[in-house]
């Protein structure tokens, strides 16, 4: 197999060939004194040395040591499986929850027992200062190179872990959102499996524009929807416009998204305003738009008197009969809220009189009038 040439090998390769083999007899020693400094110093090491945590400890400084003999005075040798089985230390290191900078720490005190032993044993072999000091350059470079490679592995473990989290809590979020509803038992299956706690209450936030949603611990999201405990929180985090379902019981997360789905289509046609709209300070008009076709006929029937008026003068009497079903007929508090004078709204409300009749009397009626005044 074809040798990469890297830095530390390159320092190896200077110096002499038969000092790999001169080294090679103080291995075994060198190895299990390096395990035991990192123990001894590094906390997130310091267990014993059983499965998989001892055969990744112990197996990789003696891998580290051999291939460093190996490349002493060796222009030629391989680092393609020493790559591959130090990619693979950093893999298991995520997978066990140790950090890169526990890992990086343990590597480097390996570095200085190596250096602190070769050093002793070079004097006592009567190897010349400048082939040592070319040593403790190639064990430190070697070190820098051992790093990037296990970090690299690490980061490849993150990077899946993280993409299969992701994948599992979409998931999860489809069988919330089910219609029909999902068995409870299979949805606090998948929390176990997205490592993702069920919250007791929840709301649904769903986006205007399609996005690409960030994961976040605190929310699951998958279609432009996410479902979170803490709405005020993740609303900070996302992207706008943007419609917030009402805070409900799980079970019903499917209900705060129809909502939530329905205020960003009103949103988008000019009814609800906002760049954030929360679906509980609009619950009469997501009532009334529940049902396009009622409320349609609502105000054709309700409006019907007006018909026959021009424009402007449906315009001006609509008004006038809004603020009365507000005021309760107050006629200068009318005329005020207008700008009018007051004799101008006793005219008005002649004329409606004579349009509407006496359904302005009846309660049904006049409810009917008004939802038809606002949303006409």
């Amino acid at each position: 197999m074809t040798a990469v040439r890297t830095d530390a090998s390159q320092l190896w390769a200077r110096l002499p060939s038969h000092l790999g083999a001169r080294f090679r007899p103080y291995a075994g020693r060198l190895a299990r004194e390096v395990v035991r400094e990192i123990q001894r110093s590094v906390p997130a090491y310091a267990r014993p040395l059983r499965g998989k945590f001892g055969q990744v400890l112990v197996g990789g400084v003696e891998r580290a040591i051999v291939h460093c003999f190996e490349s002493v005075g060796n222009p030629q040798v391989s680092t393609a499986e020493w790559t591959a089985w130090f990619r693979y230390v950093g893999r298991v290191e995520f997978t066990e929850g140790r950090t890169t900078e526990s890992m990086q720490t343990a590597v480097r005190v390996g570095a200085r027992v190596a250096w602190r032993n070769l050093s002793a044993a070079g004097r006592e072999l009567g190897i010349p200062p400048d082939v040592l000091l070319l040593t403790a350059e190639a064990i430190f470079a070697y070190v820098d190179e051992l790093c990037r490679v296990a970090v690299e592995g690490y980061a490849e473990a993150q990077r899946q872990a993280t993409a299969g989290d992701e994948r599992q809590r979409a998931q999860l979020l489809r069988l919330i959102l089910a219609d029909p509803p999902t068995p409870t038992e299979s949805i606090e299956a998948q929390a176990i499996a997205a490592n993702w706690p069920l919250p007791g209450q929840a709301a649904v936030i769903a986006l205007a524009n399609d996005t690409v949603i960030r994961s976040d611990p605190d929310y699951l999201t998958d279609g432009g929807c996410v479902l979170t405990a803490h709405p005020e929180r993740a609303i900070k985090r996302l992207s706008r416009p943007m419609a917030v379902g009402p805070t409900v019981p799980l079970a019903q997360a499917r209900q705060s998204l129809a909502l939530a789905r329905r205020a960003v289509a009103l949103s988008k046609r000019g009814v609800i305003d906002g760049p954030v709209v929360r679906c509980d300070d609009h619950l009469l008009t997501l009532l009334l738009h529940a049902d396009e076709f009622l409320l349609d006929e609502l105000n054709r029937r309700s409006l019907a008197p007006f018909a026959g008026l021009t424009p402007k003068q449906r315009e001006r009497l609509s008004a006038t009969l809004l603020a009365w079903l507000d005021t309760r007929g107050g006629v200068n508090e009318i005329a005020a809220r207008l700008d009018v004078h007051p004799q101008t709204v006793r005219y008005r409300m002649h004329q409606i009189d004579q349009l509407v009749g006496d359904r302005i009397h009846d309660p049904v009626r006049r409810l009917e009038l008004e939802i038809a005044l606002r949303h006409g």
